[in-house]
């Protein structure tokens, strides 16, 4: 059984989440609820879970402040959150699961089926790290990114990302010195996350780095030549929007 931790403010929400616990994931074995930032750290620190569901806004802080007490304990996190494009962005570069209120049963079941399913400790740590730094910032071009690879997560700086390239429903990230990696997300996740002023997408399955362009061939309807030597070609309807990319730098 996984000891399993609520912590979230709101009573209703709390106990509505507890129930859907109960009737959709028996692996999880609820040992305590919290409503405030003292009583989660306190049981944290006593009950030593595997799992906290942790509400982000809670009436005497934030769920972040509870992360920074507690650092260095072992334990996976879903975050629970309203609608936030910042904070889902912020999550969503750490590589940490979270589910959106009002929860749903079956994203509570695939979240906890992938934290079931995780195969390494130290990984979690550090997206949780990740993931502060992240909310710390007072903007939203985080400088690093993590993503999910198999049994393992990659951590990489946004700037050494050269390109990222379809391969059917996944996406092949390629990096500086001849490093790449394949991940199971789609090209419109990284899309929505990486900077918009520093990636555009030329092409149905190439998504570049606008900053490692090294060349631009006026071919047809045009080709990026990108630090890696690759030739990209771009699309009709996105070569005016790569140009003015081009001439802001």
């Amino acid at each position: 059984m996984i000891r399993t931790i609520i912590i979230e403010d709101e009573k209703k929400s709390r106990e509505v989440l507890h129930k859907l616990i109960q009737a959709n994931c028996p692996q999880l074995n609820v040992t305590g609820l919290a409503s405030s930032v003292e009583q989660a750290v306190e049981m944290i620190k006593k009950e030593r879970p595997d799992l906290i569901f942790l509400d982000i806004e809670l009436s005497d802080g934030t769920g972040f402040d509870i992360l920074e007490q507690v650092q260095g304990m072992h334990f996976d996190v879903i975050l629970a959150t309203a609608y936030d494009q910042y904070a889902i962005k912020a999550i969503k570069f750490s590589a940490i699961d979270y589910l959106l209120k009002p929860i749903d049963a079956d994203e509570l079941k695939k979240a906890v089926e992938k934290i079931s399913s995780k195969k390494t400790e130290f990984s979690q740590i550090e997206n949780l790290r990740f993931l502060l730094q992240n909310f710390k910032r007072q903007d939203e071009n985080f400088s690093k990114i993590t993503q999910p690879t198999g049994n393992a997560y990659e951590i990489v700086s946004v700037s050494d990302i050269i390109r990222l390239e379809a391969d059917e429903s996944y996406t092949r990230v390629i990096l500086t010195e001849k490093r790449n990696f394949l991940v199971t997300q789609t090209m419109k996740h990284f899309e929505d996350i990486l900077p918009s002023d520093m990636f555009i997408r030329i092409h149905h399955s190439h998504l570049v780095n606008i900053k490692h362009v090294v060349r631009y061939l006026k071919v047809d309807s045009g080709y990026a030549v990108m630090s890696d030597g690759s030739q990209l070609e771009i699309s009709r309807r996105k070569r005016d929007q790569f140009l003015e990319h081009l001439g802001k730098l």
